[in-house]
């Protein structure tokens, strides 16, 4: 009996919790336009790139062609001069050659982080205040800096962020990270913002200023440390500045991914969380509004007890299809609902998992991550 009680407050909390974000999520003003201001401030965007993907060339044009009327310099870095993505570079670089674009050879490796190795490369060639900061698989609106840059205006603020989604997924395995990105994530972040100002940052796209990298050490701060994202927004709050999250979504696009890709990425995903956050991460599991109403059916066993647990269950599937209905603006996922339940159960292991392991694999290189997020290479 004592069991099954307590079973069923965590089921209860559980719920309540999913309700929780999902009223935050709601209450959040995604997709908002704004009215640009009148004086447009000059932006440099840093994209470390490695490889090519079938919509890498859409990605990158699409910051390209952005329609905005003050000036911006793309810089593309890449630690190799024979990757495959820069014949890509160099051709977008021809076809729009009234935009301040190039090419920039990152041949240093200035610590374990690859990416960040070419960001502090980057840096040196960027000539304006204001800094973006990019992954290559991230594609924008063409109005992306006209609306976003404004949020700079405030000198409290010192660096802006985006959810964003994981767009066309392509394969069974896909919409089961989709839960987790587009139904789940966001809606947790702003779970978190609730209790506390935000701390940390989202990598997809960072926008903060030079004046903001002077002040942390630049990104050789960053340099052996798995979560760059985390520890650049962390380093910036602790300094008394404000980390914004924009309502404005960008899309996160990749070829499709088989189960074993998906679920190296979610684990190592996990482990980065854990690492970076280990107490919220621990008390994560609290909020599984599928493992344990099942458990205290198991435990249970009465019709009144699968009705409850019926209805936990919907409101679970439920609040995940509508954050995703309300991130992605679309509903194409409604046929894939019933993964939610299975993304839970999964996520179980993932948790229990991310505890028992130092090692992941990044890029193709095998590292252990050490106590507060510092990256080793390991043979």
């Amino acid at each position: 009996m004592m069991w099954t009680l307590v079973l069923a407050v965590l089921a209860t909390l559980s719920c309540g919790i999913t309700v929780w974000q999902h009223i935050v999520a709601r209450r959040f003003l995604l997709h908002q336009k704004a009215p640009p201001l009148k004086e447009t401030q000059a932006v440099s965007i840093l994209k470390p790139l490695k490889g090519i993907e079938s919509d890498t060339e859409e990605c990158l044009r699409s910051w390209l062609t952005q329609a905005y009327q003050g000036q911006f310099q793309i810089l593309f870095g890449v630690a190799r001069l024979e990757d495959p993505v820069c014949p890509v570079v160099e051709k977008l670089i021809q076809e729009f050659p009234q935009v301040d674009a190039q090419l920039v050879h990152c041949q240093s490796k200035l610590g374990a982080n690859a990416k960040v190795s070419s960001m502090i490369q980057l840096r040196q060639a960027a000539k304006h205040e204001l800094i973006v900061i990019s992954d290559a698989d991230v594609f924008v609106p063409p109005d992306f800096l006209e609306q976003n840059l404004p949020l700079l205006t405030d000198e409290k603020v010192g660096l802006v962020n985006f959810f964003y989604e994981l767009a066309r997924p392509a394969t069974p395995a896909m919409h089961w990270e989709a839960v987790a990105i587009n139904g789940d994530f966001w809606s947790q972040v702003l779970q978190s913002r609730s209790l506390k100002p935000i701390d940390f940052a989202l990598g997809a796209v960072m926008i903060t200023r030079e004046k903001q990298l002077q002040e942390i050490g630049g990104f050789e701060e960053l340099a052996e440390y798995l979560a760059d994202d985390y520890r650049l927004g962390n380093l910036i709050a602790k300094r008394g500045y404000r980390i914004e999250v924009s309502g404005n979504v960008v899309e996160c696009r990749s070829n499709p991914m088989t189960w074993g890709e998906v679920w190296r990425h979610q684990f190592r995903w996990a482990r980065t969380i854990r690492i970076c956050q280990p107490g919220p991460y621990f008390l994560s599991i609290l909020s599984n509004a599928t493992l344990w109403p099942l458990l205290w059916l198991c435990a249970g066993r009465s019709a009144m007890t699968a009705f409850i647990v019926g209805f936990f269950l919907l409101i679970r599937i439920f609040t995940a299809a509508e954050n995703q209905r309300l991130l992605t603006r679309n509903n194409s996922h409604l046929l894939w609902l019933w993964l939610v339940p299975v993304k839970d159960l999964c996520q179980v292991m993932l948790w229990g998992l991310s505890f028992l392991t130092t090692r992941i694999v990044w890029r193709g290189i095998h590292y252990h991550v050490a106590p507060g997020g510092k990256l080793v290479e390991v043979a």
